[in-house]
């Protein structure tokens, strides 16, 4: 489930003519609790990818700093009051960045773990170089032949994975960086939302 299904759920459920329930606006805020933690838990490159106010990004930051438990544990209630202060545009777009970063991450995680098995499929047997070739006549052979070959003296001498190494990075620039492949990197930030201009009250 995404966070903005999540937050949707919660949003909808125990709705009134009175408004929200206390125990929806207590739902509400450990979810935004929880929402600043991730932030602060992202990794560095991520999270400049995540639109958000000043205050709360500086927050943020200075959480990233504190090793002290009782320190941090403050500073994430800070973020987390930070996270409430927010309208609601601004959480919407906070959370369909992590939505979209942690797609991004995890369609990078099958890609890498393909690329592991075609490695350990050529290493293993040589008919898998032809059912490669097959689906990639672009692919240099000679290259491939020679990194297989090298690859395999390296595991059986038991010495250093240079070209093990440089048969993955061979891999990933066929299968994954080539132009024609319809899998490109660059694709990820296009589906990060844009920071919405808060109006004023």
């Amino acid at each position: 489930m995404t966070h903005i299904q999540r937050f949707n759920r919660i949003a909808h459920s125990e709705l009134s003519e009175q408004g929200p329930s206390k125990s929806q606006r207590k739902r509400e805020s450990h979810a935004l609790q929880d929402l600043g933690e991730e932030l602060v838990n992202l990794a560095k490159d991520a999270l400049a990818r995540v639109p958000m106010p000043e205050n709360l990004e500086q927050a943020v930051r200075e959480c990233r700093k504190i090793t002290a438990h009782e320190g941090r544990r403050r500073q994430l209630q800070y973020v987390g009051k930070q996270m409430r202060s927010l309208h609601e545009s601004e959480v919407e777009a906070i959370r369909r960045a992590l939505d979209a970063i942690k797609g991004v991450s995890k369609a990078e995680t099958a890609r890498l773990h393909s690329l592991e098995r075609w490695r350990e499929r050529l290493l293993a047997r040589d008919e898998a170089l032809t059912e490669l070739l097959a689906q990639h006549p672009q692919a240099d052979a000679q290259q491939l032949r020679t990194l297989i070959r090298n690859a395999r003296r390296e595991q059986a001498a038991q010495k250093p994975p240079k070209a093990f190494r440089e048969l993955f990075q061979a891999l990933k620039d066929l299968l994954v960086n080539s132009p024609a492949s319809p899998e490109t990197s660059e694709d990820a930030d296009s589906h990060l939302p844009e920071f919405p201009t808060r109006e004023e009250d």
